[in-house]
C-alpha cells in the first residue's frame, strides 16, 4: 500500500464567504498538507487544497464528502490525484 496526493479545488458559495474562515474550517476538518487561495473570476476565489491520504483510505471520495459538509462550500473538484512512491 502507498499514499495518494490529492489536489482539490474548494469553491465557496459566493464571493461574500470569508475565505480565512473557510480556510480555517478546511484545515480543522481534514488537516491538509497545504492550502492556497486562488482567484477564479469576478472577485471570486477558491481554495487549492493538497491532502495526502493512504491508498486504501477511500481515495478522494471520503475527502470530498468531508469538505462538502462545510456550509460555505458550494463545490469540491479533484484537480489532480497521484500515487506517491
Amino acid at each position: 500500500m502507498g499514499e495518494v496526493a490529492l489536489t482539490l479545488q474548494v469553491m465557496p458559495k459566493g464571493k461574500e464567504v470569508d475565505m480565512e474562515e473557510l480556510r480555517d474550517k478546511v484545515n480543522d476538518l481534514i488537516e491538509p498538507n497545504s492550502i492556497e487561495e486562488e482567484p477564479v473570476a469576478f472577485g471570486l476565489n477558491s481554495l487549492k487544497v493538497v491532502k495526502v491520504v493512504a491508498d486504501d483510505a477511500g481515495g478522494s471520495d471520503e475527502v470530498e464528502e468531508e469538505l462538502m459538509k462545510i456550509e460555505e462550500v458550494n463545490n469540491v473538484k479533484v484537480l489532480d490525484q497521484r500515487k506517491l512512491l
